[in-house]
């Protein structure tokens, strides 16, 4: 079967025949957002740009602050011939269990998500992750040459399994290996650059080292080992406990924002978000957590506010009370999530737009990830 029949295959059998995304009406400003290459120019050696993110429902603030946003300027400043790949990688997701409807549910919200965002499928490839099996194929060849005492030294495995070295039961296959999957995701797409957070950076290191390793062992160069891409620092903290990152995790739900929240809902969360009793307007993330966590969400959503840093903010909001702070901040972040909200909103009822969307996503990985399985399978002897 050819590759374009493959991927066709794919594409039919997860959604059935559909239409053209671009036929679709009512929503297609909100979604097809042309790329433009800016002041960016071809690059000698074009690019490939990876990155995942879990389907766990509705993003937070923290969520698209610290990652999607990027995700976007990426698509929107790269090169003309930089291909750029973000999957929602549901396959790790199983690693802990999972109701089979919640999950459903999430993969549908998140993948609204990303296109609510702002990421383009005619520009970017967008597709869930358990949609293109050379993803596990390629993970299953790199498992048997991954080092288990690397794995075990990883420290997202090191701090999920604390306390439990006595109760195997609870110690599963799936999140001791999930690195290697991560790293297949990664090196199936020949991704020359991913962008990650600074917690994230071990996982990327050992793509690297995996790859190295495999082409050493092979004795040629079959695996590319990616660049890391270090987001800018954008930390927002949880509202009700400015210590910690903003987190879904958090028993609180008026502790985060959701890109879907309205005004109301921003306005209520950040009128009660924790601050401190010490008297004047400071940014000191160290001795008042709260108030510099208002600060930074100002500085990261509002226009003005963006081009000065956090302590000259502090300096122009002295004097001012408490309370007409937090209106400013609930102002700038609702002028923020609203136009998100609104795309979403159209979006997520839309099944055969989203279907349409996950098609195209999955033929175009699928013949991304062939290309490097090939090779990768001619260098072992499986082809």
């Amino acid at each position: 079967m050819s590759l374009g029949m493959r991927a066709a295959k794919c594409a039919s059998s997860i959604l059935g025949n559909s239409k053209a995304l671009t036929s679709r009406s009512g929503i297609s400003n909100g979604l097809n957002i042309r790329y433009r290459a800016l002041s960016a120019t071809a690059n000698p050696t074009p690019k490939v740009i990876f990155s995942g993110i879990q389907p766990t429902g509705i993003p937070h603030l923290g969520n698209y602050l610290g990652a999607l946003k990027q995700w976007v300027k990426l698509q929107n400043e790269a090169a003309p011939d930089t291909t750029l790949i973000y999957s929602l990688v549901d396959l790790h997701a199983i690693t802990i269990q999972q109701d089979p409807d919640q999950l459903r549910k999430w993969r549908k919200e998140s993948f609204a998500m990303l296109l609510a965002i702002g990421l383009d499928p005619e520009r970017s490839t967008i597709f869930h992750q358990s949609h293109v099996p050379a993803h596990c194929e390629l993970m299953w060849i790199l498992s048997c040459q991954a080092s288990t005492g690397y794995l075990a030294r990883m420290t997202q495995w090191k701090e999920k399994t604390a306390g439990e070295k006595d109760n195997s039961a609870k110690l599963k296959l799936g999140l001791f290996s999930y690195p290697v999957l991560q790293a297949a995701d990664i090196l199936v797409h020949g991704a020359t650059h991913v962008p990650v957070g600074h917690d994230q950076a071990q996982h990327l290191e050992f793509s690297r080292q995996i790859a190295n390793g495999f082409n050493t062992v092979i004795g040629r160069n079959v695996l590319v080992a990616p660049e890391t891409l270090i987001s800018p620092a954008k930390r927002v903290m949880s509202l009700k406990d400015p210590s910690a990152k903003m987190s879904k995790s958090h028993k609180d739900a008026k502790s985060r924002i959701l890109l879907t929240d309205t005004e109301e809902e921003i306005g209520e969360k950040i009128k009660k978000a924790m601050t401190d009793s010490l008297d004047g307007i400071t940014y000191d993330p160290e001795r008042r957590p709260g108030l510099s966590n208002l600060i930074d969400l100002l500085h990261y959503t509002d226009e003005d506010a963006s081009k000065i840093d956090q302590v000259t903010i502090a300096k122009e909001l002295s004097g001012m009370p408490l309370r007409i702070i937090k209106e400013k901040v609930a102002t700038a972040v609702e002028s923020a999530i609203r136009p998100i909200r609104e795309r979403y909103q159209a979006l997520v009822e839309n099944d055969a737009l989203l279907n349409d969307a996950a098609a195209r996503g999955c033929e175009k990985a699928t013949e991304s990830a062939a290309k490097t399985l090939v090779k990768i399978k001619n260098a072992v002897g499986l082809s």
